[in-house]
């Protein structure tokens, strides 16, 4: 390279809003028009997908088609639904094992229900999800009902309604009285969804982090591709019956989650 040019190039790496320059420092205006920059070059890009949630991923896509169509499905398909590379599909596909049929014509289905393969899901779960859950500040928190409806005011796009609202709208013989919390997936692929809508929901949420903390409110996200939403009446979308299933599991609504489970097993199309 000329030693010209190499004099007036700068390297930067930027870790955690901070930019700072390798062989010689970057002054204050330029480190904000570069951070813009990138933050304007993610934003149309898409959140980073991690390569390490590719199991969890495609085991929840296969339970999905397992659940409600029973259909084999290529590679091809699986990479689109979930968002990842065929070399990434292929790589959680040999982690299944033998709970992997795979077909003459290189489909791939579940053999059956995978127990073992389900609890690992469950247990992956809130990390994978990036799960975030809420809880009112003020002392008067809102009923989940007027959270719900408030959400649908909003207009919120990419976004589906899961948890107790949720399986109550797949199997509505569901155990339970009443929603003790508002579940709802966001697609985080969806770049219309708006970042700050919590604030716009209730001012008076605050996160919390400790899980014996009851929540009004938990927030999942979903970073597959296809988000498998369905279109609900009066805005919104409802969230996909195993999104809703993992729902439960979550909130610790064990009971209600095997009666869903056992559910969605029932009616699952049989083998022909």
């Amino acid at each position: 390279m000329n030693s010209d040019i190499a004099r007036r190039i700068t390297i930067g790496i930027e870790k955690g809003g901070h930019l700072g320059g390798v062989f010689s420092s970057i002054d204050r205006d330029t480190k904000q028009v570069l951070l813009t920059v990138l933050e304007n070059v993610r934003a149309k890009s898409g959140p980073r997908i991690s390569r390490s949630d590719a199991p969890f991923v495609v085991l929840k896509i296969l339970l999905h088609r397992w659940f409600t169509t029973g259909g084999a499905v290529t590679s091809e398909w699986l990479g689109r639904t979930c968002g990842y590379s065929y070399p990434t599909i292929a790589h959680a596909l040999q982690g299944l094992g033998s709970a992997i049929e795979r077909e003459s014509n290189r489909r791939v289905r579940l053999r059956g229900f995978p127990q073992e393969d389900y609890l690992r899901l469950v247990a992956m779960s809130d990390r994978a999800r990036a799960t975030a859950r809420y809880a009112d500040a003020s002392g008067q928190s809102r009923s989940p009902e007027k959270h719900l409806g408030r959400l649908e005011a909003l207009g919120i796009k990419g976004v589906g309604v899961g948890g107790v609202f949720g399986a109550a709208h797949w199997f509505a013989g569901l155990d339970i009285v009443g929603a003790p919390r508002l579940d709802i997936s966001v697609h985080a692929r969806n770049l219309e969804t708006d970042a700050d809508f919590i604030h716009k929901l209730d001012p008076a949420l605050r996160r919390i982090t400790d899980p014996r903390e009851p929540a009004s409110l938990a927030v999942h996200h979903l970073y597959h591709a296809d988000p498998l939403f369905t279109p609900r009446e009066g805005g919104l979308n409802w969230a996909d019956p195993v999104e809703c299933l993992l729902d439960l599991h979550e909130a610790r609504l064990e009971m209600q989650a095997k009666q869903f489970l056992d559910v969605l097993r029932q009616r699952r199309p049989k083998d022909s």
